[in-house]
């Protein structure tokens, strides 16, 4: 069984991985408020990242938005065929949709992020 996401108030999510990454996305949520998508901007394997700070963008018919780390460390794979299929952001948001995997400076970085049921509460009190 996989570690349980944590989420960003910004609607990033992020696994625990047992190899010491952590893999990052964006919400079923995001996808969702952000409807139409047509672009996604990914940084490059080796790119330093730092918790709450933009890492990529991407571009729906409506609106640009930046994605934000949700913890600090070194991305160390890129899901390289998501700019190409942003259809699997909405169709598995959790799986095949992930973005990138981080390699984290503190492997307990992400336990100050929302848990689910805080996640949907945050969402219950923003709604689209």
């Amino acid at each position: 069984m996989s570690a349980p996401l944590r989420f960003a108030k910004s609607h990033e999510w992020i696994r625990p991985e047992a190899d010491g990454t952590a893999t990052v996305g964006i919400s079923k949520y995001a996808v969702e408020a952000l409807t139409d998508l047509v672009f996604m901007q990914l940084p490059k394997v080796g790119t330093r990242v730092e918790a709450g700070q933009s890492f990529g963008e991407i571009e729906s018919v409506k609106a640009v938005s930046d994605l934000y780390a949700p913890v600090s460390g070194e991305v160390v794979a890129v899901n390289s065929t998501l700019p190409d299929r942003l259809d699997t952001l909405g169709s598995d948001p959790y799986g095949e949709g992930w973005i990138v995997r981080i390699r984290p400076d503190d492997a307990r970085a992400h336990e100050g992020l929302l848990d689910q049921a805080a996640y949907d509460a945050l969402i219950a009190a923003n709604p689209h």
